[in-house]
């Protein structure tokens, strides 16, 4: 199997999940496209992730290689059929790709958080043998208003609808970040777009709350992570 991974900043990688891919001895390339990187050949690959960033889907002008990101997602997704996972801005682009829509979210939501599996989610193979309700990492202020054609809302949280979904039988994607390490919160944090909106959402002593509550739930973040990752293969 032969991996893609989009990347949108360098601290934005598949993290935890890295340790499966090198478990598995999956051969995977990252494209920084933040960095100029160029888009390979998609057929080449059999898989392709997206990761997060701290731009907006609509952020075109200031990132114009967000054009052919989306172009590349809709192919891959439409035309090749190839399995996708997204997270946070992924899950975003696999919306605004196809016929969904993002729009604010207001007040953003960052922290620790709550998210529930729908009953299309507690029988969707990515998510077998998982909790119908789990703790999840949330740093987003944007969120998937309107759901893309052939697609299923997988988890939902109060703030926000769709947290999870599939669209067609092989890509899912997720607002929330399952590839958490412990050393996550506090690199991001250095990240001024995110550092500014956690402190405008939270207050400014609100990062060693943000830290502890992730630590406490780091066996939780990782158990969900194998068990994701595990299931995307299966189901793939």
């Amino acid at each position: 199997m032969k991996l893609l991974v989009f990347q949108h900043i360098e601290c934005e990688h598949p993290g935890q999940l890295r340790k499966y891919l090198a478990q598995d001895g999956v051969d995977w390339d990252a494209v920084e496209l933040d960095e100029g990187d160029p888009i390979p050949e998609l057929d080449a690959y059999d898989a392709l992730w997206v990761m997060g960033g701290p731009m907006d889907v609509w952020d075109t002008e200031q990132h114009p290689w967000l054009i052919a990101e989306k172009q590349a997602i809709r192919r891959w997704v439409t035309e090749l059929q190839r399995p996708y996972l997204g997270l946070c801005l992924g899950h975003q682009l696999l919306a605004d790709a196809l016929d969904g829509n993002c729009s604010k979210l207001n007040p953003p939501e960052i922290g620790v958080m709550d998210i529930h599996l729908t009953d299309a989610g507690k029988t969707d193979p990515i998510f077998k043998d998982m909790p119908t309700s789990q703790k999840a990492l949330q740093w987003h202020s944007v969120k998937v208003d309107k759901s893309p054609s052939d697609s299923v809302i997988l988890a939902s949280s109060p703030a926000c609808g769709n947290q999870a979904m599939r669209v067609g039988k092989k890509a899912w994607s997720m607002q929330y970040h399952v590839e958490v390490e412990p050393d996550t919160v506090d690199t991001w944090a250095k990240v001024p777009a995110y550092r500014q909106a956690l402190v405008n959402t939270l207050g400014e002593q609100a990062l060693p709350d943000m830290l502890a509550s992730a630590t406490d739930n780091l066996a939780g973040f990782a158990d969900n992570s194998a068990l994701l990752y595990r299931n995307f293969m299966q189901a793939i």
